[in-house]
C-alpha cells in the first residue's frame, strides 16, 4: 500500500466527512478508497464498452402508461442474452419500481439500459454496472465424470 498526500477544498472535505459518518468508515482513507474504486470502475466501464459487467438497471414507470408493460418485456425478450432476472414491487396506485439484472459487454448492458429508461413512462431509471471478469470452466461434482458440465464463473476483479 502506498501513501500519498492530497489537497481537498473544505467544501468536498464537509461531503467527504458526512458520507464517512453516514457509512460508518473507520477512517477517512478507507472513505476515500471506496470512492476512488467505484469511481475508476466507472470510469472504465465508460472507456472500455467491451468489458464485461454484471449490472443491476433500478427504474421507476408508471403502470398505467399505455403499453408501457408490454413494451418493457419485449426490451428484454430482445435481449434476452443480456437480461437475466427482473424484481417488481408496486409502490403506489400509479407507480412501480423494477430492479433488472443484466450481464454482458458493457456497450450491451448500456443499450438495454438506455433502451428502458427512455421509455415513455419511465419516470427515473439508474445504471450501476460493475465491472467483472466471466471464466468458462468446465468440471464434474462429486467425482462423477459422467455429470461433468459447463458453467460461468463471474469476478470482481480486485
Amino acid at each position: 500500500m502506498q501513501r500519498i498526500t492530497i489537497t481537498v477544498d473544505d467544501d468536498l472535505m464537509v461531503d467527504i466527512d458526512r458520507i464517512i459518518e453516514t457509512r460508518g468508515y473507520q477512517n477517512r482513507s478507507e472513505a476515500i478508497r471506496d470512492l476512488a474504486r467505484a469511481g475508476l470502475a466507472q470510469a472504465m466501464q465508460k472507456a472500455d464498452g467491451s468489458r464485461q459487467c454484471v449490472g443491476a438497471l433500478v427504474y421507476v414507470y408508471d403502470h398505467a402508461a399505455r403499453q408501457l408493460g408490454k413494451r418493457l418485456v419485449h426490451s428484454f425478450h430482445q435481449h434476452h442474452d443480456v437480461a437475466l432476472a427482473t424484481v417488481h414491487v408496486h409502490l403506489d396506485h400509479d407507480s412501480c419500481l423494477e430492479v433488472a439484472i443484466l450481464k454482458g459487454r458493457g456497450h450491451d448492458v448500456q443499450k438495454v439500459a438506455d433502451q428502458v429508461i427512455t421509455e415513455r413512462g419511465v419516470r427515473y431509471g439508474r445504471l450501476l454496472a460493475i465491472p467483472v471478469e466471466i471464466e468458462s470452466e468446465i468440471h464434474g461434482h462429486g467425482g462423477e465424470p459422467a455429470r461433468r458440465h459447463s458453467h460461468a464463473h463471474i469476478r470482481h476483479p480486485r
